[in-house]
Parts: C-alpha cells; structure tokens; sequence
C-alpha cells in the first residue's frame, strides 16, 4: 500500500469508543487502504493483556502511515523529562505497530490555558511558552522538536507536526519555521483543514507549500469561527461536509502541491461518534473519494 497514489485511511476518531480490533474491522469492511492509529487504543489493548507479538500480527497486513500523538512538545524543565519519557514509549508503540510516523502536537493542548491567559495574564494550567517573546516560543519548541526527531530517527520513525490552533504557535507559517529551526529531514507537516481554516491559513497558502513537507492530510470541517480562541469541542462538532469549509477547494489546494500520499477522515462530530461506526466510515470515505479521486 505505500506505493499507491492517494491512499485514504481511517482516523480512530471515527470510531471513538470502538477498540482497536473493532477499528481494523471497520477499515477492512468499508475498503479504507489502511488507519491512522490511536496510541490510547493501542496501550488498552495491551492493557488487557494482549503481548507486543499480538499488536504486532494484528497489524501485520496493515499499511499504518501514522499514529496520534505526543503533546505539548515544546515542554520545558520538569515538564520536559515527561515529555521525553512518554515520547520513549510512543515512539516504541509505533515501532511496534509497525507505523511510520507520530503525530506531533504544539500546546498547550488544553485550550482553557489559553483562554484563562488571554483573559488574565494567568493561568494554573499548563501554559506551556505562553507569553513569551515569538523568537523564543519558536525556539524553544524547535529545540524540542530536533531532539524528539532524533529519537524518532533511532526507533526508524519520522515525526509529522500540527500546530494547534489555539496554541501560541500556530499555523503554517511558524510550523515551517519550526521544521526549518529544527533542521531535521524526518519533520514534516500534517495538512488539518480545520487546524488551518481556525489560525488564518488559506488554501492558496497550502497550494504554495512544497509537496515533499507534507506528510499526512486530515480532511474534516468547521462550524463558522469569527474569530477569537478557536473551542475544538464547539467548532469540530459538525458532520464532515455539512460544515462551512469548502472540502473539494482545500482538497484541490493540496493536490495543486503535487501531493500524493496518504488522506485521513477525522470526525470530532459527537452525534455521528453514537453511531453506527461502519456506516459513518462507510459515508466518509465515500466522500473522501469523491474529493481526492474524483477523475475515477
């Protein structure tokens, strides 16, 4: 399956309370060409008494491009040896999973920090480089990235970044910026509609980008934003193409790149995650080759 142009896969965000057997069914059933991986499912199936050797033949025939994810990267002090410890067991999972790149998020990724700290100056939360100078937010978290990249590198990974966009940094622009500080030829970038849409990014921005930086594209949509700090929870609970983003626009933006990898549906859409996962994974990735192949 890596060899195949446009690949669609499954985000376990689709099947949000199935487990991980039932997720790899489901791809299966409705012919994804494979699944973007959640390491929580991962780590429940091995909770429950499962050995490495079967995760392993689980996934033995399955093209897993990536798998979400390591959060708040640009962890500092304390803060940091946490983060290098959960990278360790991450990065160990993917191995496992036979999985050939984590997803790799800015923070902080609670978005109440942030709303406390634009309201106050303060927050009791994690507020990671909240505050702090641009230059510096940028190279602190690049300082981070460059040594989870080496990590990633030792364990055969390669690392794909999304900016969050409530986070301090955010967007296109500053993701580049941070792959370029990092100086890292295993960073690239997830391209996240809604990620982009919700920090400014157009899709004429996206068509700029050099196709060999993306790795991953997470097709989903928004409700309308005005503007302020973007609430995931309230502005993702939207069925994929009944939102506001124009899909096939921002879709054609990434092709115009020259793009040919791999595409994943994500759905934070709370009434379609009740039900029937087979049949909601049925329909977007009806979608999904509506948008992506549409010449077939």
């Amino acid at each position: 399956m890596p060899g195949k142009e446009d690949t669609l896969v499954l985000h376990a965000t689709v099947t949000k309370y199935s487990n991980l057997v039932t997720d790899i069914d489901i791809m299966r059933s409705v012919g994804f060409d494979g699944v973007e991986l959640s390491s929580s499912k991962m780590e429940s199936y091995l909770g429950a008494g499962y050995s490495s050797g079967d995760l392993k033949q689980l996934l033995a025939d399955v093209y897993v491009p990536g798998m979400g994810f390591l959060i708040d990267i640009e962890r500092q002090g304390e803060d940091a040896e946490a983060l290098w410890s959960r990278a360790r067991e991450i990065f160990c999972l993917a191995a496992t999973a036979g999985a050939k790149g984590v997803q790799v998020l800015t923070g902080p990724v609670n978005v109440q920090a942030v709303i406390e700290w634009s309201s106050s100056g303060r927050t009791d939360l994690y507020a990671g480089v909240l505050g702090y100078p641009e230059d510096e937010q940028i190279a602190i978290t690049a300082k981070n990235l460059a040594v989870l990249a080496d990590m990633a590198q030792e364990a055969g990974l390669l690392l794909y970044l999304e900016t969050l966009s409530w986070s301090p940094v955010n967007g296109l622009e500053k993701s580049l910026r941070l792959i370029e500080r990092a100086g890292r030829s295993n960073v690239k970038v997830v391209i996240d509609y809604w990620h982009c849409y919700t920090s400014g990014v157009t899709p004429e921005d996206v068509a700029r980008l050099d196709k060999d930086l993306i790795y991953g594209v997470h097709v989903c949509d928004s409700l309308r934003f005005d503007g302020g700090i973007p609430d995931e929870s309230v502005l993702r609970d939207v069925p994929t193409g009944a939102g506001v983003l124009n899909l096939q626009e921002w879709t054609d933006a990434v092709k115009a790149t020259g793009y040919k990898g791999w595409w994943s549906c994500e759905l934070f859409c709370k009434r379609q995650q009740q039900q029937n996962g087979y049949l909601v994974a049925r329909e977007l990735k009806s979608l999904m080759e509506t948008l992506v192949r549409p010449a077939e």
